[in-house]
């Protein structure tokens, strides 16, 4: 023992002296988003983010559609899975930081026949533990763990963000199907004012009071209309089933959609700042820890280059009978201390790589906060001038229908011909078109915006649910 005893000072001695070297640990980028402006053009306070943005609508169905979808999406379940996977494999980058071990059990049955002696046989048993254990001398494991973690953290976001997409998608898939529920129902009542038009029109012909010519050209904006119907079920049926697939149903299935009419939106939100989105976006988050993941590479592979100590130690116990298993036992303790000599370069290689991939995650990291700025940015202007858009309308639609009865009551009395009612009943039914379809674009812009802000509802609805969601240390 005396022996065993030098040897495990020696060996104690040169561990601490390497136990003392600095390990290797990321270099902080300074203003890794790069240059934020300090405000939105519109900036109007900061918003709340606790609550599903949905919520402000003020739609029960659009709700229920929502929290179907968040619930059954095929996609949020693939995303899911992958946040499963990087879990496990954070698990599996954190293992080295442990001693493995593991115990082995053996026996052995020989027999032989001896002319002379009869039968002649043997039995071994062997019962034994061995571990292993790489002290971290330069921070390799500890790297290649926080990496992993990170980039774990980094498949939670991008599965936030995925919730984030498929609550707009469904939001967005909504309005443009109520929008054209709304469209057939004014075409088929457009429909039935034409033909009224068109019956007047025939009876002041047969009275001959009026050229065919009036006749034809009011069937031309029947049929017009007609023509119309079509395209537009075509349309909202193919909405629906997009809609349907959103919820992770078949295309054809029954949504039970009852609403009337499109929700009326408010004054534009409270947006924040512009580095508020830092926070609040997913996407961006995303692209931050993947940053900070390939900056854990890098101290990885640089330890990688550098001398790693494995200690090793086993424990055997056997004999040729049972009973006397405990008798006979071996113990060994060893220590393996490698360095690289010569590889080719390719450690070296690795960490140029792996530099070279932080510069890659630092570049879109930048490019993904540009786009959230520019996104809400984007959606702000547009409501804002889509407002200005609509209030021109509202005028022009009441210019129209002055002029329109005004073309009726001289065409009544004879002081013109058919075709200035023909051209104001057109403008008209064009105008009401028209709105219902700027109606629907004033609120994609709105949920445009929400998409863009992100928001805090998002983990909590992960937290409510899906099992487990917490960010775990593996």
């Amino acid at each position: 023992m005396t022996v065993f005893f030098r040897y495990y000072l020696l060996l104690t001695g040169i561990i601490l002296g390497l136990v003392a070297c600095s390990p290797f640990t990321p270099r902080e980028i300074s203003g890794a988003a790069g240059s934020l402006p300090e405000t939105f053009a519109l900036y109007n306070g900061s918003p709340d983010m606790s609550t599903p943005w949905w919520e402000s609508v003020g739609s029960a169905e659009l709700n229920r559609l929502i929290g179907d979808a968040l619930a059954e999406n095929f996609t949020l379940k693939e995303a899911w899975a992958r946040l499963q996977q990087s879990r496990a494999l954070a698990v599996q980058a954190g293992a080295d930081r442990f001693p493995y071990l593991e115990g082995f059990a053996a026996t052995d049955l020989s027999q032989r026949r001896i002319p002379s002696a009869g039968v002649d046989g043997s039995e071994t048993y062997a019962l034994g533990l061995f571990t292993s254990y790489e002290i971290d001398l330069w921070g390799r494991i500890r790297s290649q763990r926080e990496a992993a973690l990170e980039t774990m953290a980094a498949t939670g976001a991008d599965f936030q963000t995925a919730r984030m997409t498929i609550a707009a998608e469904v939001a967005d898939r909504w309005v443009q199907l109520l929008s054209r529920r709304l469209q057939i129902q004014l075409l088929e009542r457009q429909l039935e004012n034409n033909l009224i038009f068109l019956d007047l029109i025939e009876l002041r012909f047969r009275k001959a009071m009026v050229s065919a010519l009036d006749v034809y050209q009011q069937k031309q904006v029947v049929e017009n209309v007609r023509a119309r119907i079509p395209l537009v079920e075509a349309q909202r049926q193919l909405l629906h089933h997009e809609l349907a697939v959103l919820l992770g149903r078949p295309p054809r299935s029954q949504l039970k959609l009852s609403q009337t009419a499109l929700p009326v939106i408010g004054l534009l939100p409270a947006v924040g700042l512009p580095a508020d989105l830092l926070a609040n976006r997913p996407d961006v988050r995303a692209a931050g820890m993947r940053l900070t993941a390939s900056q854990w590479q890098v101290a990885a592979a640089r330890a990688n280059r550098l001398p790693s100590l494995q200690l090793t130690a086993g424990a055997q116990y056997g004999a040729s009978a049972m009973d006397a298993l405990f008798d006979t036992w071996l113990l060994n303790l060893a220590a393996d201390l490698t360095a690289p000599l010569f590889d080719g370069g390719r450690r070296t290689a690795e960490v140029d790589r792996t530099r070279a991939q932080v510069d890659e995650n630092l570049w879109i990291y930048r490019q993904a906060v540009l786009t959230a700025i520019k996104e809400v940015e984007d959606a702000l202007e547009s409501e804002t001038r889509q407002r200005e858009h609509i209030e021109g309308l509202d005028a022009v639609m009441m210019a129209a229908r002055k002029g329109l009865e005004e073309a009726i009551q001289r065409y009544r009395r004879g002081l013109s011909d058919y075709l200035p009612v023909l051209t104001q009943l057109i403008a008209v039914q064009d105008l009401e078109r028209d709105l219902i379809e700027q109606q629907e674009t004033l609120i994609r812009y709105r949920i445009a915006l929400y998409r863009s802000l992100g928001g805090a509802w998002i983990e909590d609805g992960i937290r409510s649910t899906e099992p487990d969601q917490s960010k775990k240390r593996g």
